[in-house]
C-alpha cells in the first residue's frame, strides 16, 4: 500500500473536488513525493550520472535565445553533419530545474547522430505566478533553434521535442504554437514529440494546491491546456507514464492520448510498468530504455546506424 492510499484509509473523506477526489486526494495527486518518496535519491543519481557523461561527451555550447540571463540553451553537438535535433524541456513543477542537470540524457543522442538541446527558462515564482512567461520563452527557444540549427550542424527541418513532467506541459503547448503568426516560421517547425508524465488540461491542476503558487486565470487555463487545441497539433506524439505515478498524472496522459486518437492524430501511448514519476525519465538516457528507444525511433535513429 502506498503512502497516499494509507493516508486516504486513515481519515474521513471530505467533499468531492475533482472526479472522485476530495481536496486532500487531489492535492496528493499533484504532489509527486507522496507517490515517489525516492525523489531526492533519483535526483542525486541524475546529477552524478550527468557529471560522468560530461567527461565522455564534453561540455555543451551555450547560446542566448533572449535578452535575460536565464534565456539560454545548451547544445550538445554530435559529430554527424546536418543532424536532427532533440530539444529537451525539463520539469520541476514549473518551479525548479536547470539545463546543466541533464547531460546524462544527451549522451545517447550525441553518440547516435543527433544534437541534444536543453532549454533554460524562468520559473513560475520569478514570473509572479504566471505560466505565460515560461511558455513564451520556451517557444522562443525552439524558434531560435530552428533559425540557428545550421550554425551548429543541425537540420532545421528535423526538430523534435522531448519533455517530462511540467516540461511535458510546456512541450505540449509548444505543439499548439502558431509558428507562422507569431514567428514567421513554417507551421511544422516540430516534427515529433515525446512527452512523459505531463499535464495537458489545467482545470484539475488549478483546483489542486498548485493553485497556491500558480496564479491561474481563465485565460491561462484555456490557452495553455493543450488538450483543448488538438486541431493545432500537426506531428506525431508519443506519450508515456509510469504505473507508480500519481492517479492524475496517469489519467492526464491516458486521456490526452485518447483525445489525440479520436481526433485522428498520430499518437502512441507507452506505459512504464513499475516506474514512478522520477524513475521513468532515466530510461531516456538508455538507447534501449523505454523512453530512449521511443524517442530515437521517432527521430529515425537506431542503435548502430
Amino acid at each position: 500500500m502506498n503512502i497516499a492510499t494509507a493516508t486516504a484509509t486513515a481519515r474521513a473523506k471530505g467533499p468531492i473536488v475533482w472526479l472522485n477526489m476530495d481536496q486532500q486526494e487531489l492535492d496528493d495527486a499533484y504532489d509527486q513525493i507522496v507517490y515517489a518518496p525516492n525523489r531526492d535519491q533519483v535526483g542525486k543519481r541524475r546529477l552524478a550520472n550527468s557529471a560522468v557523461a560530461l567527461t565522455r561527451i564534453g561540455k555543451p555550447e551555450r547560446y542566448a535565445y533572449g535578452p535575460t540571463p536565464i534565456e539560454g540553451l545548451d547544445v550538445y553537438r554530435t559529430a554527424k553533419p546536418n543532424a536532427p535535433v532533440a530539444i529537451f524541456v525539463h520539469g520541476g513543477a514549473w518551479r525548479n530545474g536547470t539545463a546543466s542537470e541533464f547531460t546524462v540524457l544527451a549522451e545517447p543522442f550525441v553518440q547516435l547522430g543527433a544534437h541534444f538541446v536543453v532549454l533554460d527558462f524562468t520559473n513560475v515564482d520569478d514570473a509572479g505566478g504566471s505560466l505565460f512567461p515560461m511558455v513564451e520563452q520556451v517557444r522562443r527557444g525552439v524558434a531560435w533553434v530552428y533559425k540557428n540549427a545550421k550554425s551548429f550542424g543541425g537540420d532545421p527541418t528535423r526538430l523534435y521535442i522531448a519533455g517530462r513532467s511540467s516540461g511535458s506541459h510546456l512541450g505540449g503547448v509548444v505543439l499548439i504554437t502558431d509558428w507562422q503568426k507569431n514567428f514567421g516560421l513554417p507551421p511544422d517547425v516540430v516534427k515529433g514529440a515525446l512527452l512523459s508524465s505531463g499535464m495537458y488540461d489545467l482545470e484539475p491542476v488549478r483546483l489542486s494546491k498548485r493553485g497556491a503558487y500558480v496564479k491561474f486565470t481563465d485565460a491561462m487555463e484555456e490557452e495553455l491546456s493543450t488538450q483543448r487545441h488538438l486541431d493545432r497539433i500537426n506531428c506525431p506524439v508519443v506519450l508515456a507514464h509510469g504505473t507508480y505515478e500519481t492517479p492524475e498524472f496517469q489519467r492526464q496522459t491516458r486521456e490526452f492520448a485518447a483525445a489525440l486518437a479520436a481526433a485522428g492524430k498520430p499518437v502512441e501511448l507507452i506505459v512504464g510498468e513499475g516506474y514512478n514519476h522520477f524513475e521513468i525519465p532515466e530510461t531516456m538516457a538508455n538507447p534501449y530504455g523505454l523512453l530512449g528507444r521511443a524517442v530515437l525511433e521517432l527521430m529515425g535513429l537506431k542503435k548502430g546506424a
